[in-house]
């Protein structure tokens, strides 16, 4: 028997002409990608916080993703950030993420910590270290044909704290020719998404400050490069659904590290903060995704949903768990927009019509819709509950303090 709340919502979206049986299936396809990094310890620039139980190396960091994957039914693939998972045999760790049900996802080239980088990797003016960092991006790209990943997500901490530190031009330049030598290492199915960063740790300039210099980056490499959007790596108050949309019919939206931030790059739970703004990104997306029913390719099926984010005070997986929810909130509510509602309003220039025909979907409760896809997918109802009941936390306590961190 269907649950009262979950009937009444049923009739609510049936009234307005909205396919729930489209939305629920939409919903059993959302996959978001969880960071192997935001298992470990991680902090502030101040202090880590070690939490007891945290993985002591990447094996541990898939067991725990595992956990979230199985109570969540959305998160299946794990990136990985190298160094920090450097093994020994990655197709062990390929084998040991399969065996869990998960695969490995976009690997992260770690461009930022050796002493050598600290006046920038690829854009360095000592050739050698330009060297260096090219080699890492490509043993990166080896270690994702090893390990199944189609995607290298890459992000630089290259930039200047001062007027005249470095030569803009040149470094531009440089950066440019480590990523085209990485570029032709790639298998025909790989991608390189590239992020960007308006400051921090650089707070003069940064070398891939916004969303324009890195779709101009990948514009110079081909198509197997796109624009990874960080929600928490803009000027406060930029319009991100609007950088989102360009990138879309550009055909160069790679795809999301997701987070939230109240100031500055805060990596903090999704949703937490502004879940608004996700709901309008997500609104984006799938106005995008009518084009493909028209046969325009835009490429909305070939985005990364990732989540990048910090738990340096909270617990590791039941703050992952809220954070994949979250996602699918917002998501959920997104695919209640109806958008010939909204056409049509834009058509008659109703300015406010058209606002509500958007916000309103924000505002319905999708709590009913998200319990019944949940059971239908033989999952929890409510996953966080189920984590909190179970008897994981205590079983990993044996790990002790002290685990991976960076």
């Amino acid at each position: 028997m269907k649950d009262k709340a979950y009937v009444l919502f049923e009739e609510q979206q049936l009234a307005r002409g909205i396919d729930v049986n489209h939305v629920k299936q939409k919903l059993a396809e959302l996959k978001i990608e969880t960071p192997s990094w935001g298992y470990g310890d991680s902090g502030t620039r101040f202090k880590v916080f070690q939490k007891e139980g945290v993985p002591r190396n990447p094996f541990e960091k898939m067991e725990d993703a595992a956990v979230v994957h199985r109570l969540t039914g959305l998160a299946p693939t794990v990136a990985i950030h190298i160094p920090w998972d450097q093994v020994d045999d990655y197709s062990k760790l390929r084998s040991h993420a399969e065996n869990l049900g998960l695969r490995i996802g976009a690997v992260n080239p770690n461009l930022f910590q050796a002493d050598e980088y600290m006046l920038g990797s690829v854009t360095n003016s000592d050739s050698r270290i330009r060297r260096m960092a090219t080699d890492h991006l490509l043993a990166c790209v080896d270690i994702a044909k090893e390990t199944g990943s189609k995607d290298v997500s890459l992000w630089f901490a290259d930039g200047t704290n001062y007027p005249g530190q470095g030569d803009i031009r040149k470094r531009k330049g440089w950066m440019q020719e480590a990523l085209q030598e990485m570029y032709r290492a790639l298998d025909p199915d790989m991608r390189i998404l590239i992020e960007y960063k308006c400051f921090e740790p650089a707070f003069y300039h940064t070398d891939l400050a916004d969303w324009g210099m890195a779709y101009n980056m990948a514009l110079k490499l081909g198509e197997q490069a796109q624009v990874l959007v960080d929600t928490g790596h803009h000027l406060p108050g930029a319009n991100i659904e609007h950088i989102v949309a360009y990138l879309l019919d550009e055909k160069r939206l790679g795809g999301f590290h997701f987070n939230s931030r109240k100031y500055a790059d805060d990596d903090l739970i999704v949703g937490t903060v502004n879940p608004y703004e996700l709901f309008l990104i997500f609104y984006q997306i799938l106005q995008g995704s009518m084009d493909e029913d028209e046969g325009i390719r835009s490429g909305v099926d070939k985005i990364a949903y990732m989540l990048d984010q910090s738990h340096n005070i909270e617990q590791k997986i039941p703050a992952m768990i809220r954070s994949v929810l979250n996602v699918q909130t917002q998501y959920a509510k997104a695919l209640l927009v109806d958008h010939e509602e909204v056409a049509a309003a834009q058509k008659n220039n109703d300015v406010l019509a058209a606002e509500h025909a958007v916000r309103r979907a924000f505002e319905f409760d999708v709590t009913p819709l998200l319990h019944a896809v949940r059971e239908e997918q033989g999952l929890p109802v409510d996953p966080m509950e189920a984590y909190l009941n179970s008897r994981y936390t205590a079983e990993i306590a044996g790990r002790g303090k002290g685990g991976a961190s960076w």
